[in-house]
């Protein structure tokens, strides 16, 4: 089976859950990590992952929404990861992408996270934009924290920055992105990661893969980004579909 490791089920762009999921498991994608970025999107991808088997749920501060945390919510948070579908915290980081002028507050509301997954016993989901140098540097002093481990989502760094984190024991995600045209160097960073730290994921229902650019995205489209995948690794994609599961289940318990 396939799975999806980072969706955002709860989106209101998403209409419709049941046939999302449904059109998922008609593809081969058996389960859907469902991931967030607040206190409400948490307990929405809580209430998906009761509803439908095989839908799981992470909880946590997206750094775009680093304001709204405080004391209460991280209280929140950890009593959200009681629950038995809770199995990571995320996504968690860093995004320098539209505003450097917080940098300090994401930081340290990524730094309290970190802690807080040390403090529940699960794994990190971390999102890093225009910012891996210091997400880097964040991950380097608290590598000791990293208890249960951790997923860089949706990847774009160098080889270098590969190396050092796959070193530490992460893995690394890969979406829609790898599909195109202009994503040479990420296909090379792609071949060159170890098969035993690759995942996948949609980051639905954005970044849709050739050929489906421009519509909204959806955990059935996993299979396309396996075979471009298997396309670069020179696997077999019924290879490629066993690792990636013996994966998820590693670093997910799932």
């Amino acid at each position: 089976m396939f799975i999806d490791t980072h969706a955002h089920l709860q989106d209101e762009l998403l209409n419709d859950a049941q046939d999302v999921i449904q059109n998922a498991k008609n593809n081969n994608v058996q389960k859907i990590i469902c991931s967030s970025y607040d206190l409400n999107s948490s307990i929405g991808a809580i209430k998906l992952s009761e509803k439908y088997d095989g839908v799981f749920a992470t909880v946590g501060v997206h750094p775009e929404n680093c304001e709204d945390y405080n004391d209460d919510v991280e209280s929140e948070l950890i009593k959200l990861c009681q629950n038995k579908k809770v199995i990571a915290i995320g996504e968690i980081g860093l995004d320098y992408h539209y505003s450097k002028q917080n940098k300090e507050l994401q930081q340290k509301v990524f730094e309290r996270q970190i802690l807080l997954a040390e403090k529940v016993g699960l794994p990190v989901v971390i999102h890093t934009r225009d910012a891996m140098g210091d997400t880097l540097d964040i991950v380097r002093k608290y590598k000791s924290h990293f208890k249960k481990g951790g997923v860089f989502h949706c990847f774009h760094g160098s080889k270098e920055v590969l190396d050092e984190i796959c070193g530490l024991g992460f893995y690394v995600s890969y979406g829609g992105a790898i599909t195109f045209k202009n994503a040479n160097s990420l296909r090379e960073i792609v071949y060159a990661t170890p098969l035993d730290r690759i995942l996948t994921e949609t980051d639905c229902p954005y970044m849709s893969p050739e050929p489906l650019r421009g519509t909204s995205n959806q955990p059935k489209n996993i299979p396309i980004i396996a075979q471009k995948i298997s396309e670069i690794k020179n696997i077999p994609i019924s290879e490629l579909e066993k690792i990636m599961e013996i994966n998820t289940k590693k670093i997910y318990n799932i």
